[in-house]
């Protein structure tokens, strides 16, 4: 199997499964007293420090969670009273869960600034803009953004999932998600991290945690996983694969978003009047992994919401994405391409017929 599906949860960093391990065989709990929870306890806030570090926020403005989702509830809970959100058209469900007010993006993916500004100006507001795209990979322009925000008084809110780790992501937000599985960590962790002087009740009540923000013992193997992915560099030849997937595919195949700045490792390929669903199960049984849209929703037949809301109403059942892991080896291009051209042939014939 090539499995190109990082973006529903990278491939384990050695480096992680080793912290996670070394951080299981410690024992104790780390809000234990005695000296097993103190080693515990180092090895979590040695965790949060690289974290924190890697992200741009203080060790102690630093909430570890269960995952990326919880981080974005978080934050949405903690902020948003009184306020109105205004979030992307193309944002993940973690996001659109909450009542919201959708802000509208261009044709390339990226968020229409304009309409943005609009919004803000009919009051306080709680922006929350993804960083990239879980489905094209589209990075939204967060410097503007952020200006946008500041200038009307506005909490920014970063969906940081997918990029964190593959690019850099920048300054201006009040509060960042990430999660430890699309790092290359083990699943069960994330943070949520959140600028000076702010400080969300709590979702999850219990023992006072995490500066009573989050209750329940901390995932301590997860997160000192999570902590050792994010310590590992960016791979460096994750474009060049995936540019060399977009040169080779056949004739009137589109890639959703290509104008666009985009994550170096994800694709989305639209083949108008094939359906998504059938395009992947041919994929799998080629040996190939590839998805549908964001795993959370991959067993639910339904057009995307990210290619409607880039005017691909016709095709917007449609599309697949391919997402290319930090260990992907230099012949993942050719292998897709030749197993994408034979799912292509293979579909078109019954089509035919």
């Amino acid at each position: 199997m090539l499995y190109l599906d990082a973006n529903a949860t990278e491939s384990p960093r050695p480096e992680a499964l080793a912290a996670a391990a070394r951080a299981m065989a410690l024992g104790g709990n780390p809000s234990s007293m005695h000296g097993q929870g103190r080693l515990a306890r180092r090895a979590l806030e040695d965790a949060r420090d690289a974290l924190a570090r890697r992200f741009g926020a203080a060790p102690a403005d630093t909430v570890l969670t269960a995952g990326g989702t919880e981080a974005n509830a978080l934050a949405l809970h903690g902020f948003a009273a009184g306020r109105r959100i205004l979030a992307g058209a193309t944002e993940h469900a973690a996001i659109r869960a909450f009542p919201h007010t959708g802000i509208p993006v261009l044709p390339d993916g990226t968020l229409d600034l304009g309409a943005l500004a609009a919004l803000l100006r009919d009051g306080p507001a709680l922006v929350a803009v993804m960083a990239a795209n879980n489905e094209t990979g589209v990075l939204h322009p967060l410097a503007e953004v952020a200006a946008l925000c500041r200038a009307h008084g506005a909490h920014l809110h970063v969906d940081a999932v997918q990029a964190a780790g593959r690019i850099a992501i920048a300054p201006g937000w009040d509060s960042l998600a990430i999660s430890g599985h699309k790092l290359g960590g083990p699943m069960g962790a994330g943070a949520l991290l959140l600028r000076p002087g702010l400080h969300p009740a709590a979702l999850v009540a219990g023992g006072g945690q995490e500066r009573g923000r989050r209750g329940g013992t901390e995932p301590l193997p997860a997160i000192a996983g999570m902590a050792a992915a994010a310590r590992a560099a960016p791979p460096s030849h994750l474009a060049g694969l995936r540019d060399a997937i977009e040169a080779g595919l056949p004739p009137g195949v589109i890639v959703a978003g290509q104008s666009a700045p985009r994550l170096p490792n994800t694709t989305q390929i639209v083949m108008p009047g094939m359906a998504a669903e059938r395009q992947v199960m041919v994929l799998d049984q080629l040996g190939l992994c590839v998805s549908a849209g964001a795993a959370c929703s991959s067993g639910k037949v339904a057009a995307s919401h990210v290619l409607a809301a880039m005017g691909f109403s016709g095709s917007a059942g449609c599309g697949i994405r391919v997402s290319l892991p930090w260990d992907a080896g230099p012949d993942t291009a050719e292998r897709f391409l030749a197993g994408y051209r034979e799912m292509a042939a293979r579909l078109l014939r019954k089509v035919v017929r």
